[in-house]
């Protein structure tokens, strides 16, 4: 784990893997519910985690906490997105994994997804979970519309896109709930650190 600045005002903790992100976000967290830690806002990465609105002297105090333990793959809040298995990738996919199109289904009803962190577009969550060895390449070309809804995979990630937007991702399935409505507090309704599981519509 390193420390670097951020501008004024933050602090990026530079991790080794997606684990050690967890296990910091979940440590910052828990410091700061606890009152413990005075900060505007802990942001997960791939492998970073940024600290905005520190204050003066955190840096040296980061570096003499304990390597915080690894979060439980059950801790975080679970939440169940009913999902039609019809995405135009998915045929691709299942090849790729050297399965049958409903072997793949079952793969991803199995696996238990964790919100690692957010971006590309409000409510975009990127779910880790299927691990490298189910990892599938990015489109060569993106698509100029990806529908509201669409589940889609790259890399060893799962997401949902919130809205209607661009996308290259390879299309496994759909659903009809809302992930990201501003009038909801939070907004985002798969958030880091929750347990997500895909449920046959």
């Amino acid at each position: 784990m390193r420390v670097r600045r951020a501008g004024a005002s933050a602090l990026l903790i530079e991790c080794r893997d997606s684990e050690q992100v967890e296990a910091w976000r979940g440590e910052l967290w828990r410091r700061r519910e606890a009152g413990e830690l005075r900060v505007t806002d802990i942001v997960p990465g791939a492998t970073t985690v940024l600290l905005d609105g520190v204050e003066p002297g955190l840096a040296r105090e980061l570096a003499t906490w304990p390597a915080p333990d690894p979060v439980s793959p059950d801790q975080g809040p679970l939440v169940e997105i009913a999902t039609e298995f019809d995405g135009e990738d998915l045929p691709d996919v299942a090849r790729m994994w050297n399965r049958s199109v409903p072997a793949a289904i079952e793969l991803l009803v199995s696996t238990q997804f964790t919100v690692a962190f957010s971006g590309f577009a409000p409510g975009f969550a990127y779910m880790r979970g299927l691990g490298e060895k189910f990892g599938v390449p990015r489109l060569d070309a993106p698509r100029p519309r990806v529908p509201a809804g669409s589940v889609a995979l790259a890399g060893d990630y799962c997401g949902i896109y919130p809205t209607a937007s661009p996308g290259g991702w390879r299309l496994v399935g759909r659903t009809s709930e809302t992930l990201f409505d501003v009038r909801h507090e939070p907004p985002a309704r798969l958030g880091p650190g929750t347990r997500v599981r895909l449920v046959p519509a």
